[in-house]
């Protein structure tokens, strides 16, 4: 059971990182998403930049260890996305790519937003003297 709970956490933690790169565009739809996006975006960005554990890397070095497994080596990314999925030396143009597609997510919501906003404002009509 350990080794399937441990599958559904790296599942679960592959869709955040999808949410994580990707949710942006959700609120272009849902516009109050945005507030879940921002928080997992700076829980993300808090956990590459500083030494927080993250909770599902936790979770699933714990499920691994139920098993007789040790912790996933250097972590969640470096076992299954470094030189996996991206090339190490692609990270830095993957990270300028991720960090730009964030962006792109982010003004897509507020114009978005603004333009919700703009259609919800009754307009008044100036009457002539």
């Amino acid at each position: 059971m350990a080794g399937f709970l441990a599958g559904v956490t790296a599942a679960v933690h592959f869709a955040a990182l999808l949410y994580i790169g990707l949710g942006g565009f959700l609120a272009w739809r849902w516009p109050r998403s945005i507030f879940v996006h921002v928080f997992f975006a700076a829980w993300g960005f808090l956990v590459l930049a500083l030494p927080l554990p993250c909770p599902l890397t936790v979770a699933e070095d714990h499920l691994r260890g139920l098993q007789g497994l040790g912790p996933l080596p250097g972590g969640f990314n470096e076992y299954y996305i470094y030189d996996v999925i991206v090339p190490r030396e692609l990270l830095p143009v993957a990270g300028v790519v991720a960090v730009g597609v964030l962006a792109v997510s982010y003004v897509g919501a507020y114009q978005r937003w603004r333009s919700r906003q703009d259609q919800d404002v009754p307009r008044r009509r100036v009457r002539a003297c």
